[in-house]
């Protein structure tokens, strides 16, 4: 019986070819993910990542529910086109405390990965209240409402626990400040020298332009500026991580 003959008794047979593709499924699994049960860490260290502050965990939350990930991505690939345009490409070690991670495959609108400081915080509130103002040809949508919209403290220190019970870092001191922490960074008048020893390289400021009030819009702000703001590129070593 040739090679062929036996293939078709395979295909013909409902309950063989299941067993087959199990099987397959099986040895391919095991062969990805047991590998990982054996290395120390499957992310590359690099320096600098640290847990976002409780006003950038905030604005992330404010990302996610608005559905922002679904014309955005946060993955620059290692390409050369993707690379002169939006910056280094991503690392993991940059999405280890994202649950869960924003990398994406669409783009409707550009690659955020590395769009923190690429603009002003006055930019930014105008993108977001009529995108069309600063950029003509754009399609997004208008998110005016979030500078009217006071941000809620309440759940703030929950949501630090919450992200700790995963695996982010977050220290008693951490969550013991949250609040304080989240009110800090959008003051620039607030002593925010414990709020920078916590999280370094924290954007300050008054985020919406409105000191009075503490809104979404300042929350969303705070983390499109901190993103890709953290790791020191000119340091960095693709081959070794840091040279």
């Amino acid at each position: 019986m040739s090679i062929l003959d036996k293939h078709a008794i395979l295909e013909k047979n409902t309950s063989l070819l299941f067993l087959g593709s199990l099987l397959v499924v099986t040895i391919g699994g095991i062969v990805e993910i047991a590998p990982l049960f054996y290395l120390e860490n499957t992310i590359e260290k690099v320096e600098g990542m640290r847990p976002y502050s409780p006003l950038e965990l905030a604005g992330r939350n404010i990302y996610v529910r608005e559905g922002c990930y679904v014309c955005h991505s946060q993955m620059i690939r290692p390409f050369k086109d993707e690379v002169e345009r939006y910056g280094h490409y991503s690392l993991a070690a940059e999405s280890m405390y994202d649950h869960p991670f924003q990398w994406g495959s669409k783009r409707t609108g550009p690659d955020l990965a590395r769009v923190g400081d690429r603009y002003s915080n006055e930019w930014h509130v105008q993108h977001l209240i009529e995108p069309r103002d600063v950029v003509p040809e754009s399609i997004m949508p208008s998110y005016s409402y979030l500078k009217t919209t006071p941000l809620k403290l309440v759940d703030v220190t929950m949501d630090l626990k919450a992200n700790s019970l995963v695996g982010v870092p977050y220290t008693e001191e951490m969550l013991a400040q949250a609040p304080a922490d989240l009110a800090a960074q959008a003051d620039p008048n607030a002593d925010t020298s414990g709020l920078l020893e916590r999280y370094p390289k924290a954007k300050i400021g008054d985020f919406d332009g409105d000191p009075a009030k503490l809104t979404e819009m300042d929350a969303l702000v705070a983390y499109l500026q901190m993103l890709g703001t953290l790791v020191d590129f000119s340091t960095y070593d693709d081959a070794t991580g840091y040279r």
